[in-house]
């Protein structure tokens, strides 16, 4: 059985933008920045997630966040195909089904790893995913 399913936790890198499609839908798109693990020269590397939603719903919690706010969006990963048959170009996306604020907790003073009143994320463990087994 194939599954296409993405959890993302990151931050809103700009306000959202609402396009209007001929078929009187609206899309909105955005990007989430998300940070990698530490690079092997100490660096933290980041990847900017194009996020888009049919979902008014969903649409309207993301209206409400500002740039840098801390979300948490779910999804499918897609690719779609653009442009005349000469000139095809593939983009890639998230197509997002829920989005919610992400709540940062806050650390104590007297935490050894971080600055009095720092905000950090709360530890991010991966969702398991049972072993899927062929079947048949």
């Amino acid at each position: 059985m194939d599954r296409n399913e993405v959890l993302l936790v990151g931050r809103l890198s700009a306000p959202v933008e609402d396009h209007p499609m001929p078929s009187g839908d609206t899309v909105t798109k955005w990007r989430i920045i998300v940070r990698r693990r530490r690079h092997r020269r100490g660096a933290a590397l980041s990847d900017s997630v194009p996020c888009v939603t049919f979902n008014p719903e969903t649409a309207a919690v993301l209206r409400g966040l500002k740039p840098h706010d801390y979300i948490e969006v779910t999804g499918a990963f897609r690719c779609r195909v653009f442009g005349p048959t000469a000139a095809k170009m593939w983009r890639y996306e998230v197509e997002v089904s829920s989005a919610r604020p992400y709540e940062a907790a806050l650390t104590k003073p007297d935490d050894p790893l971080g600055d009095a009143g720092e905000v950090k994320l709360a530890a991010l463990i991966p969702r398991q995913v049972p072993y899927l087994a062929p079947t048949g």
